[in-house]
């Protein structure tokens, strides 16, 4: 009997033990994970401040410090003033298509924002419980500081260096990237959701399989300094028109709206005929558009409904990108006004281009009155061609050259 109570005990401490590494993770809060992979230091009850004495993370932390210290000098604090001088009337909500896991620009361009939409076709991934990456710090901290390289030194992703790095260690996805730039941005990760749409475009908890092609995605609510609320999406998700078209993104989208648009290094996807209904969604929907040369072609803003203006100077796509020059872009940058700070594939300052969209008072205040008329007819849809745009859309959309399947809905090269 002695000794089956022994054994008993025994397999007892086993299966306690085995179970550690989860009720630990039950105790790391979110913003403690976020912390520490940026390589800040979480608070002093968290299970991870041991690992803070890693010569690794140590390592890292400085690395991460003079990285972002670097980024924000050169970069995120004079988008942040230029913002501050020309977004003069900011909306509560941003979209931001073909972003992949970049808060970063977004929350530099739009500080005052409530809630960051972000899409790419990059999956959300997954953060482990990090006290078992105990010994194993190291590559794994290696491997996230480099998939995040190319954005801290050039102001975008290279898509395919960022899934090699976070393919190989324990962290994957855009989420650790989501926590690394939320922490350096100053956020507090509150709450942290897997989340589905319906088939009303409604968010729900993605707690099983998901039917057709729903997106999918990941919750994320903050504080900012000040302690105010806001709330971040991300959604893994394919964006060229015969994903959007069921996915329901853009309806859940819609119901966020009206807000305002974020489109940089997207491939000029938006250029061609493949994804016209991510392009006619950000014109009918945005109040105001910030874009470099990557986003929608200028012809197809109507200079009736948006007031444009130019910033940096203009010298046409990089060679990775044939035939996307455009010459209305060209003759509108001869009075562009300077900017210090560089954006897009072309990243230096000096040959860096800005365009801000503004859509105009009467635009707005027709726009009002259009949804309100419907609405008192029963119908609460908005005529195609009474879409802010619609004017100059060309009857036959542009090819440009091939988009391989790998590529529908990529963010960077």
């Amino acid at each position: 009997m002695l000794q089956r109570r022994t054994m008993i005990a025994a397999a007892a401490g086993l299966f306690l033990l085995a179970l550690a590494p989860a009720l630990a993770a039950e105790t790391i809060a979110p913003n403690d994970t976020a912390r520490f992979l940026a390589g800040l230091p979480p608070a002093e009850s968290s299970p991870l401040a041991p690992l803070t004495k890693d010569s690794a993370w140590q390592q890292h932390a400085r690395n991460f410090d003079a990285a972002f210290g670097r980024l924000d000098q050169s970069q995120l604090a004079h988008i942040r003033t230029w913002s501050a001088s020309n977004i003069t009337t900011p909306q509560p909500t941003v979209f931001y298509t073909f972003s992949g896991p970049d808060f970063l620009y977004a929350n530099a361009f739009f500080p005052r924002a409530k809630t960051y939409v972000l899409a790419g076709l990059e999956p959300v991934g997954n953060v482990p419980d990090l006290t078992n990456l105990r010994g194993y710090l190291a590559p794994n901290l290696y491997h996230l500081h480099a998939s995040i390289s190319t954005l801290l030194a050039h102001t975008f992703f290279i898509t395919h260096r960022m899934r090699q790095e976070l393919s190989v260690g324990s962290l994957n996805g855009t989420l650790p990237i989501l926590y690394v730039f939320l922490a350096r941005s100053g956020k507090t990760v509150r709450e942290v959701t897997r989340i589905r749409l319906d088939e009303q475009g409604a968010v729900q908890p993605d707690d099983g399989p998901v039917r057709g092609n729903l997106a999918r995605g990941v919750k994320i609510v903050f504080a900012g300094e000040d302690g105010e609320a806001g709330t971040l999406y991300y959604f893994s998700t394919n964006l060229a028109d015969d994903g959007v078209k069921n996915s329901k993104f853009l309806e859940f989208c819609e119901a966020l709206g009206p807000g305002d648009g974020l489109v940089k290094s997207a491939s000029y996807l938006l250029h061609s005929g493949g994804f016209s209904k991510v392009r006619d969604f950000l014109l009918a929907n945005t109040r105001a558009m910030v874009q470099d040369d990557s986003g929608i072609p200028l012809r197809y803003y109507d200079p009736k409904v948006w007031d444009l203006q130019p910033f940096g100077r203009y010298l046409g796509p990089i060679s990775v990108f044939p035939g996307r020059y455009q010459r209305e872009y060209a003759v509108l940058f001869q009075k562009a006004r300077p900017i210090n700070f560089g954006i897009g594939y072309r990243w230096r300052s000096s040959e860096s281009n800005l365009l801000l969209a503004i859509k105009t008072a009467s635009t707005i205040s027709g726009e009002a009155k259009t949804s309100a008329d419907a609405k008192s007819s029963g119908d609460g849809k908005t005529p195609a061609a009474a879409l802010p745009g619609a004017a100059l859309r060309p009857t036959l959309e542009e090819r440009g050259s091939e988009i391989t399947s790998s590529e529908t809905g990529s963010t960077r090269q």
